[in-house]
């Protein structure tokens, strides 16, 4: 087994819990599909977000997933960048595996698909 990141992102087009809670439930369970994963390989997660989305946490919306409530979930604000994407959220996922750098799945959905365009 080796310790692997998995990055992901999306973005939402209102600041509200109910959004905010299900594009973060929506990304993780899509890095978790993508990766073929099990919630015993995940060591922690570490979500951002941009400045202009308060009305929630995104690991809020996570730890109502299934067999999310052990896992070390932690929020942090984005750099507040000139012309950087608004209204993402972004994940790092830390997980034991044994798949090698280039068979990890990375996740980019919505708007954020624009941050990684080679992996579209």
């Amino acid at each position: 087994m080796a310790l692997r990141g998995i990055r992901g992102a999306t973005t939402v087009e209102s600041n509200t819990k109910e959004e905010i809670w299900h594009a973060a439930q929506l990304l993780m369970t899509k890095v978790m599909s993508a990766n073929q994963l099990n919630f015993d390989q995940v060591g922690a997660a570490i979500f951002s977000s941009t400045e202009d989305l308060t009305a929630a946490f995104p690991t809020t919306g996570v730890r109502q997933l299934p067999s999310f409530s052990s896992i070390p979930l932690f929020d942090t604000r984005q750099l507040a960048v000139e012309n950087s994407l608004p209204m993402c959220i972004r994940l790092l996922l830390l997980v034991d595996v044994d798949k090698s750098l280039q068979d990890i799945c990375h996740v980019y959905l919505e708007g954020a698909r624009q941050l990684r365009p080679d992996l579209n």
